[in-house]
């Protein structure tokens, strides 16, 4: 698992890393970018979102795909996503993370969960997205809060985001609350995250999306001097 910055992830090595190596026994490859909102560091939403890359690796290579997987921590570029809300233009380390989004054959997205919702800077990272560049793209949905009461926020706030983008969400959302890590066997974690990583590495493997990026493509929120309806 590689970071947008080259740096080593902060977490140890896990199965993404090691099946992403081999190379005669997955003839197929596809690119996952996981974007993780949380803003501590250690962070439970990182947490999550290698726990599920893991399990999708594990499950695409049962048949035989191999899975290139980029981590995306937007807390290292909360600076770059502020400045293109404000200017229009990505910094060359954003456009590296909207790139490896944009061209990947699927996405894991996961967020903190503030007052009911996913975080801001979670929501401003998709503002800066093209709105046309995640359709089709299947997405793995999940979410971290310190209690079970908020898994609502999966379907009423997160899933909507994606589908307003046309993008093909996988029916199983993951919430992992505060009590979830400690709760050693008796979790229901891992067998969630498990059925979700198999329907999202399915709508992976038959995605016929087309990830390549167009290079003459205009950055997200880019407006002409005097277009109509420049904010």
């Amino acid at each position: 698992m590689s970071g947008i910055d080259g740096r080593t992830p902060e977490f140890p090595t896990s199965p993404a890393e090691a099946v992403a190596g081999a190379t005669p026994e997955f003839p197929t490859v596809k690119r996952i970018a996981v974007v993780a909102a949380g803003l501590s560091q250690p962070s439970s939403t990182r947490l999550l979102a290698d726990r599920l890359a893991d399990a999708t690796v594990e499950r695409m290579g049962e048949h035989g795909v191999r899975v290139e997987v980029t981590a995306i921590e937007l807390r290292d570029l909360a600076h770059d996503i502020t400045n293109n809300l404000l200017t229009g233009f990505p910094s060359p380390k954003l456009q590296q993370a909207l790139d490896a989004v944009t061209g990947s054959d699927g996405l894991i997205a996961v967020t903190p969960i503030f007052t009911t919702s996913y975080s801001g800077l979670f929501k401003s990272f998709v503002d800066v997205l093209d709105p046309q560049s995640l359709t089709d793209l299947p997405v793995l949905i999940g979410a971290t809060g310190g209690t079970s009461r908020h898994s609502l926020a999966l379907d009423y706030a997160i899933r909507p985001v994606f589908t307003y983008l046309h993008a093909v969400v996988a029916p199983t959302g993951v919430f992992a609350a505060s009590e979830d890590w400690g709760a050693g066997g008796e979790s229901s974690l891992p067998d969630r995250i498990g059925r979700a990583a198999r329907e999202f590495a399915a709508l992976v493997r038959e995605s016929t999306r087309d990830g390549l990026n167009d290079p003459f493509r205009l950055p997200a929120g880019f407006n002409p001097i005097g277009a109509f309806g420049a904010n």
